[in-house]
């Protein structure tokens, strides 16, 4: 492979040794039939939970390929849809997750969410990765409104450069490896992180046990109240530190700036909660994998602010808190905080949850060795879940540059 800078606008800086010659400007319905979805009416039953896939952009993930899918067809269902041929790329077009890319790994149909490029003169494999590489570029010319939105005719007359079928087939199998070592590495990533959740929840439930150093058990969990082991912190931001903090499920406390790339808080922080290295905060917002709100530990920064929505608290020294952190992790003050959550009380995404209710909720703790014990095991599976992290983001780096290098 060559890497030499050209000066015509439709030749890409990277490309393999035989090739010459402009790319071919087009508009994707040029280069392949445009298909938009539907969805087999609801209310009949026997359209649904069959063997066909059924694709939404819930199903249009991090991995490329599409094998599965949260809802499914009957072969009756599946007729009342366009078959998108194994193969095609599939392109979401509204809502939240607009300009997610995937391709069918099977036959299947997909809702009106999503538009699909069938082709039969070029190659499925590099249409793929041409849409990645467009993808951001689409997704901008979304309408704006609450609900973003690419239309088919919109989407259809999307111009894209192209190169004849033999440097398609080219490109697209060196990308294929690099996406075939992407989706390995999120399957063990995915491993690990279902390990931990078991391990997580073995170990809080009590069905694993830990011994000393001697072959000893430890003593008997112990139930207390939040508010034995913890303080509440209402300290207010007096220094007007600028430093302001959101929950992410993911990341944990994180700056907006961070996060956002902007601040979305009020100019005036000074009555927001001061917090510093290992203080934590519950966001009474639901979320993906959080039902009852997320609970995080501030690990990033030496301190920060949050809004005074968040309930922040600080453990005793007396409590282990890289085992808290896990505790919390695990999901299991869910049931607690369930039980005082006011039912049909949500109020745009929030759960309505009483401070004093909050600190009154019961935590099954054991003897500050086996925290330590317990903190200590599952850290190690945490610092392989995070090592397995950076060698995807590597690989996504490096395909990021590919296709900016490949394509024009």
């Amino acid at each position: 492979m060559t890497n030499k800078k050209l000066k015509v606008s439709n030749v890409p800086n990277l490309r393999f040794p035989g090739f010459e010659g402009e790319w071919e400007t087009k508009k994707l319905e040029e280069i392949g039939e445009i298909v938009t979805g539907s969805t087999p009416p609801t209310n009949n039953r026997s359209y649904y939970e069959g063997e066909y896939l059924f694709v939404s952009p819930v199903d249009i993930q991090t991995n490329r390929y599409i094998e599965v899918s949260k809802t499914t067809l009957t072969e009756k269902g599946f007729k009342k849809g366009r078959k998108i041929k194994k193969g095609s790329s599939l392109f979401v077009c509204i809502g939240s997750t607009i300009g997610k890319v995937g391709q069918a790994n099977r036959d299947c149909i997909t809702n009106q969410q999503i538009n699909s490029i069938v082709t039969l003169e070029n190659n499925e494999d590099f249409l793929f990765s041409l849409l990645e590489f467009y993808s951001p570029k689409i997704k901008a010319l979304s309408a704006e409104q609450a609900v973003p939105i690419i239309n088919k005719t919109t989407f259809s007359n999307v111009q894209v450069n192209i190169p004849e079928l033999p440097e398609q087939k080219k490109i697209a199998s060196f990308l294929s490896l690099i996406d075939e070592r992407i989706v390995t590495q999120n399957k063990i990533l995915l491993h690990y992180q279902s390990l931990i959740q078991k391990l997580r929840n073995d170990i809080f439930k009590q069905k694993l046990s830990f011994k000393d150093d001697f072959g000893n058990k430890f003593p008997e969990w112990e139930i207390c109240k939040l508010s034995d082991i913890s303080n509440r912190i209402t300290q207010k931001n007096s220094e007007n530190n600028q430093n302001v903090l959101t929950i992410s499920a993911q990341l944990g406390l994180i700056s907006q700036l961070d996060f956002f790339n902007k601040s979305v808080s009020s100019k005036n922080v000074l009555g927001y909660y001061f917090l510093i290295t290992n203080d934590f905060a519950y966001n009474k917002s639901y979320s993906n994998g959080y039902p009852m709100g997320a609970i995080k530990r501030l690990k990033r920064y030496e301190k920060g602010v949050v809004s005074t929505l968040y309930i922040c608290f600080r453990f005793h020294e007396s409590v282990s808190i890289d085992f808290m952190e896990q505790y919390f992790e695990s999901g299991i003050q869910n049931l607690e905080i369930e039980k005082i959550a006011q039912e049909g009380a949500r109020n745009h995404g929030l759960l309505n949850v009483g401070i004093s209710d909050f600190f009154d909720i019961k935590i099954n703790i054991p003897s500050i060795e086996e925290q330590k014990q317990i903190a200590s095991f599952l850290s190690k599976i945490e610092s392989k879940i995070q090592t397995e992290k950076a060698i995807l983001e590597q690989l996504e780096t490096q395909k990021k540059y590919l296709l900016q290098q490949m394509f024009v």
